[in-house]
């Protein structure tokens, strides 16, 4: 990795750190902020990336670790949180809420702990990897490390 790191990334490293992560961060020279530009670069399935989407959840975060492969269905996770309404949140939201900018955003390391949901499809995958804290980075887990480390629930995000 470079000598100086983003600050976030830097954070998501001391997180990954507290919790025994064994897995290194990854620095991209180009960011990849989607799905399938993640896997292009770690040449692995698309379904492998843990896309960290944050929504609006009646006005609270919520993260959904969703593989790449997968499209959340807003409604089901609004019957599965209780909410009365579920709503992709604004990069605004995102930022206040995780401390990142959408296309970087880590399952960790954000200035309070999030209610996070993890896509059991994740659980296919020997490896999957998340975005550590910047566009350029990603850093390699499994399903059960993710539910860990997030405290997250696993669920179905997709009908």
């Amino acid at each position: 990795m470079p000598e100086k790191l983003h600050p976030n990334i830097e954070k998501v490293a001391a997180v990954l750190g507290e919790h025994n992560v064994a897995g290194e961060i990854v620095v991209f020279a180009e960011a990849t902020p989607t799905a399938a530009t993640a896997a292009a670069q770690l040449g692995c399935e698309v379904g492998a990336i843990a896309n960290s989407l944050v929504f609006d959840a009646d006005g609270a975060p919520l993260l959904v670790l969703t593989s790449g492969a997968h499209r959340v269905d807003t409604g089901l996770i609004a019957e599965t949180v209780g909410a009365a309404k579920v709503k992709r949140a604004t990069p605004e939201f995102v930022r206040t809420a995780t401390g990142q900018v959408i296309g970087g955003v880590a399952p960790i390391g954000h200035p309070a702990p999030l209610r996070t949901l993890v896509d059991t499809w994740l659980g296919r995958y020997e490896v999957v990897w998340a975005a550590a804290g910047h566009p350029h980075t990603v850093f390699p887990t499994s399903f059960a490390e993710l539910v860990r480390i997030t405290d997250g629930t696993p669920v179905e995000v997709e009908r």
